[in-house]
């Protein structure tokens, strides 16, 4: 029972995948005029290093996350659950666009939602 099943990362393709998958996500999301000027004040290459950092520790990957807390990041931006929302879409077009099967799409989505409360600064009502 020394075998373990292949973390969803390893799935996916490991880090070449997420380089791809960083590149051409944020490429979406910069030419995306809701979202767009978020980042126009933004190192794009320091956002990118840590969105493969944070995609990777999501994913179970090698990599763990530097210390930016998530919250104390997105604070004060008005980042709303609407913006959330249409970043996740692009996301998920961005990984069926790569060839990340349907199920670990789905997979991929569920990791990066559960860090929505950091972001937005919403207090979640799930029980």
């Amino acid at each position: 029972m020394s075998e373990t099943s292949p973390t969803l990362y390893d799935q996916i393709g490991g880090q070449q995948t997420i380089e791809v998958l960083i590149r051409q996500f944020y490429d979406r999301v910069l030419d995306d005029p809701e979202l767009g000027p978020f980042f126009e004040k933004t190192s794009m290459d320091r956002l990118r290093h840590m969105q493969q950092e944070f995609f990777a520790a999501a994913l179970d990957g090698p990599t763990t996350m530097g210390d930016l807390d998530l919250a104390y990041a997105h604070s004060g931006r008005g980042i709303t659950q609407w913006h959330f929302n249409r970043f996740v879409q692009h996301l998920l077009t961005t990984l069926e666009e790569i060839g990340v099967d349907n199920d670990q799409q789905m997979e991929v989505i569920r990791r990066i939602s559960t860090y929505v409360n950091d972001i937005t600064g919403e207090v979640g009502t799930d029980s």
